[in-house]
């Protein structure tokens, strides 16, 4: 009860904030996305890589993102081929289980829970997480349709990478922010996490439980929130990773469906509906899950 009071309640009070705003007044989701997506976000991600120790343990978190994403892909092929379904369900199942919310639902709980250095290595994973869904999300979202120049443009329309790339610049080289700019960087910075975490709850506010299928619902639920995180359990087993990073990774893997998945499955017209669903159940039943689990790690 205490880590539910102190890590989970704080970050569902923000989400019901941006809930009860957009039932209210029904804001604008996507202005409020550009603000996040092409000046705070950016911010935040920069600030996170100018000023971290780039070292082997963020290859190993390379490794660990692909490894738990081909790893839900396979799950999700198999289960599709003993059920036999079609390749258009398929892909709605990989679109719903193999993308989490390590963003605006896994950052802050991270950030509750292990602090500012947990944190950083929860940004990191935020940045990767955003380019794997640019191009494997968009994959299955569109399966084919949009073709690999599609993806690779989405990832270089991502105002995220080019922050990524001007902070490993400035980490590769000599050169060094000033720091009045700096400074205005990290106040932008520090809008990011909040920001998106209301953008969440409004997002939660539009989906609604009618007309789900509740058998693949349930289904998609169990991988994302249970499987998923005993996957990650096992990868991390087999690297020399920091505990705090393991820990890190673990809880991102347990996470909801990511909310920018719904966008995709929309775009491409991919069962919208259903991947909204699952995007809603598992941000609800994650309340629990998610205490539970850092109730049991170490």
């Amino acid at each position: 009860m205490t880590i539910f009071i102190e890590v989970v309640l704080p970050v569902l009070l923000v989400f019901a904030i941006g809930f009860a705003v957009q039932k209210w007044k029904s804001v604008s989701i996507k202005s409020v996305s550009v603000v996040a997506l092409y000046i705070a976000t950016p911010a935040l991600v920069f600030q996170t890589f100018y000023n971290a120790d780039i070292d082997r343990q963020y290859g190993y978190m390379v490794l660990f993102a692909f490894l738990l994403l081909f790893a839900l892909i396979i799950v999700n092929k198999g289960a599709a081929k003993i059920a036999g379904a079609s390749e258009e369900k398929e892909s709605g199942w990989i679109l719903a289980t193999a993308f989490m919310n390590s963003g605006n639902y896994g950052a802050p709980i991270i950030l509750f829970a292990y602090g500012e250095e947990g944190f950083a290595f929860a940004v990191s994973f935020m940045v990767l997480q955003a380019i794997i869904m640019n191009i494997f999300g968009v994959y299955y979202a569109a399966k084919g349709n949009a073709g690999a120049r599609y993806a690779v443009k989405a990832v270089f329309s991502m105002p995220v990478t080019y922050a990524l790339m001007f902070a490993l610049i400035f980490q590769l080289t000599a050169f060094s922010m000033p720091e009045n700019i700096m400074g205005t960087v990290d106040i932008l910075a520090e809008a990011a996490i909040p920001l998106v975490m209301v953008i969440l709850g409004m997002q939660l506010a539009t989906m609604t439980f009618s007309q789900l299928e509740w058998k693949d619902v349930s289904y998609s639920v169990f991988v994302r929130l249970i499987i998923s995180p005993i996957i990650a359990f096992g990868i991390v087993q087999f690297m020399p990773l920091d505990p705090l990073l393991a820990n890190v990774l673990i809880v991102s893997a347990a996470t909801p469906s990511a909310a920018t998945i719904v966008m995709y499955a929309v775009q491409f017209d991919n069962q919208p509906k259903y991947v909204s669903g699952v995007t809603l159940v598992s941000t609800l039943l994650s309340i629990v899950t998610i205490t539970v689990l850092l109730m049991i790690l170490p």
